[in-house]
């Protein structure tokens, strides 16, 4: 009836997968009560602001791709905006990536998962509590979890810079050490605020007595945001923007996310034939690069908060652009690259359940670690994703008091007959568009099982927090042969490790709707593992 091997999962009752194992198993057992897929999604999204602190936390951004079983589609999109009184800041000044500048806008995770809460109780017949989802998070805060070798390495990734991570020194490297992979770690402080924030509600974190709480220690951080920007925080509930790709449809979150990217870069590779492309071979890499190219032109062009600045979705996404960008695609010689990249660092976890209810979410501190600023004694930090505003008054995402900041996160859906058959999204900033059209392109079109396609080598282009240089940076693994192609064709390339841990940590769960199996993985990357029910 179900199986689960060591890291590629089946299942025929329902499925999760995660970044860590203990959030998917928290997911997985919601299923095995009888909870849903959206209630089941939550509860991961709240363990793993516990177990993968270096990249999520309640006090960041989230967003929800849901699916229903009639099908129905929408999108979540929980970002928090920036403060009303930005007087601190001076136009063409850069913007803070770390400390108490950083913290320049509200957090919507909490606000998302909530409102996700209040469809599954109001239109997908879900008996969870809000307490009940978050009580596996306050058990791993408390009780403890053993390190993973991610948080290791991230952790000591940042030890040159821990100055500007205070946050980051108190709560997690007793006696100023990395903790070891394996040991025991415990967030007494966090667990107390879970336990508040799971009596309060989650409008308690925004409007109740932990927003008081949460202002208090912003203010002392030195951060702008009051709490009125913390009352005025709402996550939107927003239909798909949607893409054809072969026998297909893609769905993903309109701006001020980047989920227009990541549907043109598709749209590009629709227009060719893959089948006549080698899975792995330098034209497989080269055309892949260089449609995340003329994608990226556009997104940094035009994407922003739509209430601010107009976004020309219609042009973008049309059959005319995407002939246009697809003739440009020289298969003999690389496009130049100068253009800069994007940090930020995520966490992917998807669920899906026997009544045909599917959810895609990502979740994020925007760096690891946010702004590596704690806030009061909450035990929590504080994203920074207000650094990704322009400090260019003419850019369409330039600061503006409650203006929401371009996003890079962009979890998906793939449907075949309008229903869900890959749900899936990844960790990684600039790299989850590039990512996303990997592993999408070797299970869409070459027909490999999500584990194949997660652990094949990919690449990561232009300027990264790992390398200054604008090259393309490229799994050894893909081949001497394959690197000598893209260097003949122009790419100015750099190697990293295979299976290297800067290549982003995405997972899919692939449905087949004639039979009903759930397949699914995480990347063998992380620290994760898909579950089966």
């Amino acid at each position: 009836m179900n199986s689960v091997t060591r890291l590629l999962a089946s299942s025929s009752e329902g499925m999760v997968t995660s970044p860590h194992v203990l959030a998917s198993e928290a997911g997985l057992n919601v299923l095995k009560e009888g909870g849903n897929a959206v209630e089941a999604a939550i509860a991961i999204g709240a363990a793993l602001c516990v177990t993968y602190p270096q990249f999520t936390g309640f006090c960041g951004d989230a967003f929800l791709i849901i699916s229903d079983a009639s099908g129905n589609i929408r999108t979540i999109s929980g970002i928090g905006q920036a403060a009303a009184d930005l007087s601190g800041y001076q136009p063409g000044r850069a913007i803070p990536v770390r400390g108490p500048g950083a913290m320049l806008t509200s957090a919507g995770t909490v606000d998302a998962l909530g409102t996700a809460l209040e469809i599954s109780r109001n239109e997908l017949g879900g008996g969870k509590s809000w307490a009940d989802l978050l009580a596996p998070a306050l058990a791993l805060a408390q009780d403890g979890f053993p390190v993973t070798a991610s948080q290791h390495f991230w952790t000591n990734f940042r030890a040159a810079e821990l100055h500007a991570l205070p946050g980051v020194l108190d709560a997690f490297m007793p006696n100023g050490m990395a903790p070891a992979v394996g040991t025991m770690f415990r967030q007494p402080e966090l667990a107390q605020t879970i336990r508040r924030l799971a009596a309060g509600g989650h409008r308690d974190f925004y409007e109740g007595a932990l927003a008081r709480s949460l202002a208090q220690g912003l203010e002392q951080a030195g951060s702008p945001l009051t709490a009125a920007d913390l009352a005025a925080t709402r996550a939107r509930i927003e239909p798909p923007l949607r893409m054809p790709y072969r026998d297909g449809e893609l769905v993903a979150h309109q701006p001020p996310t980047q989920g227009v990217t990541t549907l043109e870069i598709m749209g590009i590779l629709n227009r060719f034939d893959l089948s006549r492309i080698k899975q792995g071979s330098t034209a497989f890499y080269h055309l892949l690069v260089e449609a995340v190219k003329l994608a990226f032109i556009d997104r940094d062009r035009h994407v922003a908060d739509p209430d601010f600045a107009p976004v020309p979705l219609a042009t973008l996404l049309s059959g005319q652009h995407l002939d246009s960008l697809a003739g440009r695609i020289d298969p003999g010689r690389a496009m130049p690259w100068p253009h800069l990249f994007r940090n930020g660092d995520t966490v992917f976890a998807a669920a899906a359940d026997a009544q045909g209810n599917c959810v895609s979410l990502l979740q994020t501190v925007y760096f690891d670690w946010g702004s590596g600023v704690a806030v009061g004694d909450s035990g929590m930090l504080w994203h920074n994703r207000g650094a990704a505003f322009s400090v260019d008054p003419s850019h369409p995402n330039c600061l503006a008091p409650g203006k929401r900041p371009f996003h890079t996160l962009n979890p998906g859906m793939y449907l075949k007959q309008g229903r869900p058959h890959i749900l899936y999204g990844t960790q990684g900033a600039d790299g989850q568009p590039q990512t996303l059209a990997a592993i999408l392109t070797r299970m869409i079109d070459y027909g490999m099982d999500p584990l194949a396609a997660l652990a094949a080598p990919r690449f990561l282009l232009g300027k990264t927090f790992s390398d200054a240089s604008d090259s393309l940076k490229i799994e050894q693994d893909c081949g001497n042969a394959v690197l000598g192609g893209l260097a003949r064709k122009g790419h100015a390339i750099t190697t990293i490790d295979a299976q290297s841990p800067l290549a982003g940590h995405p997972g899919a769960i692939m449905i087949d709707g004639k039979t009903g199996l759930f397949t699914g993985a995480h990347d063998p990357r992380s620290d994760g593992r898909a579950l089966g029910v």
